[in-house]
């Protein structure tokens, strides 16, 4: 249906405070050219003031939802003007002694404008109807909740 791709670029550099290994830090090229800093979280040898690829995970999935959010709600009739989430991944132990992102929470926080207005009861069903519809959150096996606020 559709191809995604993107552009690592890594290159050997000494670490920044640690003399016995490598720099982590490296270069994503994503299609519109821009440029994102990744490096692994500072839990692992990390740059902080870079993002890692556990914080960009969760965005892509709380962005995955907004953007089936969004359609949704349009489609529906709705006008929404902000929309802001503060994901949080878990990276935790997993079954097999290796590590993953378990769980994923969303707490997306939505202002509406215009003449109609949904209540309580359509937003849930538009965030239950992006949950269903996110290919991210359909990728992935960590299980993804919405605290709706």
């Amino acid at each position: 249906m559709s191809v995604h791709q993107s552009a690592i670029h890594w290159q050997r550099n000494p670490h920044e405070t640690d003399v016995s290994t490598y720099s982590r830090n490296h270069s994503v090229t994503l299609n519109g050219g821009q440029q994102v800093n990744v490096s692994a979280s500072t839990e692992f040898k990390g740059d902080a003031s870079c993002a890692d690829p556990e914080q960009m995970l969760i965005s892509a999935v709380s962005s995955c939802h907004m953007l089936f959010f969004l359609a949704i709600a349009d489609f529906q009739g709705y006008q929404v003007e902000s929309y802001d989430d503060s994901p949080v991944g878990y990276l935790e132990r997993n079954d097999k002694k290796g590590m993953e992102v378990t769980r994923i929470e969303l707490s997306p926080r939505i202002t509406f404008g215009g003449h109609k207005m949904p209540d309580q009861k359509a937003i849930s069903r538009m965030h239950a109807g992006a949950h269903r519809n996110c290919f991210i959150r359909n990728s992935i096996t960590a299980v993804v909740t919405i605290n709706s606020i």
